[in-house]
């Protein structure tokens, strides 16, 4: 204990057990754990107790939501966690602060990010391991596309990339012609997602609008084309070639110059 906040190392018994119950969607037995020990549905489970450097912690929500996530009767855990005081919008305790419905966009579990968001889960909470962003930018990085639309469904805000990776054109036109035009970068940034989306007519527009073809993002080392050849978006493919899109590998072997 510290304070009124139980820790337990990952590898405690009490640990274990309610782990195994909330992974197994053992309703009775993650019951019987919350009236027996006060304190456990905020308990965070720490990987090194003590905060020993490059300790983790997360919550028994982040549990639920762990990946690969849609663990069986989600939904009801979150329910009952939450209805124990188990805090929505607790932080993961590491590299980044992902909240639980980052992680549940992660796993592209639509039932347990209604749960969150019934309860009252933050849709726009920041932190994500996606350029800190919030969970929909996690689910369309991840290309978690059941999640993403139902976040858009409850009311998440798009940015240009967001909505071009999702192939919403409509957002991607008000977006291009709003009072604040996108900077170049944006603009490359949703061709790219279109790209990764597999989103022609979104790619096609921003590609007008003056998107590089082959621009590589700071994330990974991979150009639109490639991007689009991962997604199996083979129209979108040909399309990117013939208009002059290359692989990065291709791009590197490229004498040094402008970048199309």
């Amino acid at each position: 204990m510290t304070g009124d906040l139980l820790l337990l190392a990952v590898d405690d018994p009490l640990a274990v057990t309610v782990t195994g119950a909330i992974r197994t969607g053992d309703l009775t037995t993650l019951r019987r754990l919350l009236t027996a020990h006060p304190g456990l549905a905020t308990a965070r489970l720490v990987d090194h107790v003590g905060g020993a450097p490059g300790a983790t912690s997360r919550t028994l929500l982040h549990v639920v939501t762990d990946w690969p996530g849609r663990f069986p009767h989600g939904a009801a855990t979150v329910a009952t966690l939450v209805a124990a005081g188990g805090d929505v919008d607790a932080r993961f305790a590491g590299p980044h602060r992902e909240t639980p419905l980052h992680w549940a966009a992660s796993c592209d579990d639509v039932d347990v990010v209604d749960a969150l968001l019934d309860a009252g889960a933050d849709i726009e909470a920041a932190g994500g391991v996606i350029a800190g962003g919030t969970p929909l930018a996690d689910a369309r990085a991840f290309a978690q596309w059941r999640a993403a639309y139902r976040l858009v469904v409850r009311g998440a805000r798009t940015t240009l990339t967001d909505a071009a990776t999702l192939g919403l054109l409509d957002r991607v036109e008000r977006a291009c012609t709003g009072v604040v035009p996108p900077s170049a970068d944006e603009i490359d940034a949703a061709f790219w997602g279109a790209c990764h989306g597999g989103r022609q007519s979104c790619a096609g527009y921003l590609w007008e609008r003056g998107a590089r073809l082959n621009w590589i993002p700071p994330w990974e080392h991979r150009t639109a084309l490639d991007a689009a050849v991962r997604r199996g978006a083979t129209e979108l493919v040909v399309w990117l070639r013939a208009r002059g899109g290359v692989t990065a590998a291709e791009r590197d072997r490229q004498p040094p110059g402008p970048t199309p």
